[in-house]
């Protein structure tokens, strides 16, 4: 089997080649893809977190978040400013945290 200089037969490994790394990019892609678009929090600072309440005074926001520990709801503290603190849980958690929330006596 000869090769002549003028033939495309130098082309056909690469193009191989380049054709199934592009399918295995597409079946990756289809593969670990949601497909589903990404949901984008409604404010960037608070993430996939929701506020529940704001108080002046960090031991207050640790004694709520305390209170909510105590039912079974995971929280977080943010300082966003001076002499404020807000506490945070996740979405579903948020409406039984905003009751507690509202229900706490702070003694601010």
């Amino acid at each position: 089997m000869s090769i002549s200089a003028g033939s495309l037969n130098f082309l056909v490994g690469p193009v191989v080649a380049l054709l199934m790394v592009g399918l295995l990019a597409l079946f990756l892609r289809w593969a670990f893809g949601s497909g589903a678009p990404t949901r984008r929090a409604s404010t960037p600072e608070e993430g996939l977190l929701t506020r529940v309440a704001t108080l002046p005074r960090r031991e207050t926001a640790l004694a709520l978040r305390a209170v909510l520990s105590d039912a079974g709801i995971r929280s977080t503290i943010r300082f966003p400013a001076a002499h404020r603190a807000d506490v945070l849980v996740f979405p579903e958690d948020a409406a039984r945290a905003r009751t507690l929330a509202a229900s706490f006596s702070h003694g601010a």
